[in-house]
């Protein structure tokens, strides 16, 4: 019986998009050819972005190999959380997927940046409206 080396899992938050690719290690992880810490440095809370390894009880045994596009930090981080969940839960399907559903990890945030509309300074910040 042959196993994956390899679970594989893909992230969406805004408008970033994580490809996550899990396999079996020390708990290292790697965004775009450099450390979680050198990627995002204290913008973010890293612990939040290592959630599904913890719910799942899986902190430690696996490497992340990640390349992240588009957004900024914070959806970032949150398309690299999901991605990390959904490739746990290739790993090993029954154990994960209550933990990681319970936690809200599955589900893709999907809030997204409104647009602007015309007459309108953003959104919906209008301008200053004058009597006389």
């Amino acid at each position: 019986m042959i196993t994956n080396a390899f679970f594989y899992g893909t992230g969406r938050r805004k408008t970033s998009i994580a490809r996550v690719r899990l396999m079996a290690g020390d708990g290292e992880v790697v965004v775009n050819g450099r450390t979680i810490e050198d990627h995002f440095g204290n913008a973010v809370n890293l612990g939040e972005i290592m959630m599904p390894f913890r719910v799942t009880g899986t902190e430690g045994r696996y490497n992340a190999l990640v390349k992240v596009e588009g957004g900024g930090y914070q959806g970032q981080a949150g398309a690299i959380r999901h991605g990390i969940a959904r490739a746990l839960l290739q790993s090993d399907p029954d154990a994960a997927r209550l933990a990681l559903r319970q936690s809200g990890y599955l589900t893709r945030d999907p809030r997204m940046k409104e647009r602007k509309k015309f007459g309108l300074k953003r959104a919906r910040k209008a301008p200053q409206y004058t009597k006389r």
